[in-house]
């Protein structure tokens, strides 16, 4: 392996891990914030902390909602596992079987995601716009599409187009992680001015992130694949110092997001 490949790879698995302890956060408020007020059944938390939580008389919305956090959950906690070389390799078993239960779940996830923003009575124009519901249907379509290439080309044995889609499939499964993140960015860059952002998210910057938190990771993890793939060592470099650069904002914009959003 020459030394742009292996430098390249070593950008990524930074990038990955700053990522993780994010994704890490993220897990920590679902499981503190939602689910130990879901467990007191002090149900008014959801309500105040999403734009379309509880719903008085909507039992369905309801449970599909909490189904929802719950699975979200677990998707945020069993899938960076997955891109742990070292786990990988030494339990491979684990790494097939968590990987399927992984696709199931971000296939059911996304389904329920769908039903509740096309079938709760204050979407529409209301809470996130028809700019919101098209932009996460957008991402939910895609997710349900990259799991069953992922599923499928592993059934296949081909393996190596396999962990292309496979990390397709994380990177659009993370747009809601991406989403958040990014306000947390968007406020450190601007020095906390954050021009574009709205209390109902209909700013111009709050319908720019929600197609940009997935559609731009998944751009540059696109990028990635083609590159690795290369034989050009420019390239390799070019990208491993553009991915090194990400890392202060990545770390940046998780560190304001906790403080601002999470822990607010």
């Amino acid at each position: 392996m020459d030394k742009a490949t292996i430098g390249l790879k070593k950008s990524v698995y930074t990038l990955f891990y700053i990522g993780l302890f994010g994704q890490a956060a993220f897990a920590i408020y679902i499981f503190v914030h939602l689910g130990l007020s879901g467990m007191n059944k002090n149900w008014q938390v959801w309500t105040d902390g999403m734009a379309n939580g509880i719903i008085e008389g909507d039992e369905i919305g309801n449970i599909a909602l909490i189904l929802h956090v719950l699975l979200a959950f677990l998707i945020t906690v069993g899938g960076p596992v997955q891109f742990i070389a070292s786990i990988r390799k030494k339990y491979a078993n684990f790494h097939k079987w968590n990987g399927r239960i992984y696709i199931l779940l971000v296939m059911l996830t996304s389904l329920v995601g769908l039903f509740l923003v096309w079938s709760r009575p204050i979407v529409i124009g209301g809470a996130i716009g028809l700019n919101g519901s098209m932009a996460t249907s957008g991402n939910a379509l895609l997710i349900i599409i990259f799991s069953i290439m992922t599923w499928v080309e592993a059934v296949q044995g081909r393996f190596d187009s396999h962990r292309e889609w496979a990390i397709r499939t994380y990177i659009v499964v993370c747009g809601v992680w991406f989403f958040r993140i990014g306000f947390g960015t968007w406020f450190l860059v601007t020095g906390f001015s954050a021009p574009g952002l709205t209390n109902d998210l209909t700013g111009w910057f709050d319908k720019l992130l929600y197609f940009g938190s997935y559609l731009g990771p998944l751009t540059i993890a696109e990028i990635y694949l083609r590159v690795k793939k290369s034989d050009n060592e420019k390239y390799k470099r070019w990208l491993s110092i553009f991915l090194y650069l990400l890392c202060p904002l990545l770390i940046g914009g998780t560190l304001v997001t906790i403080k601002v959003f999470w822990m607010g």
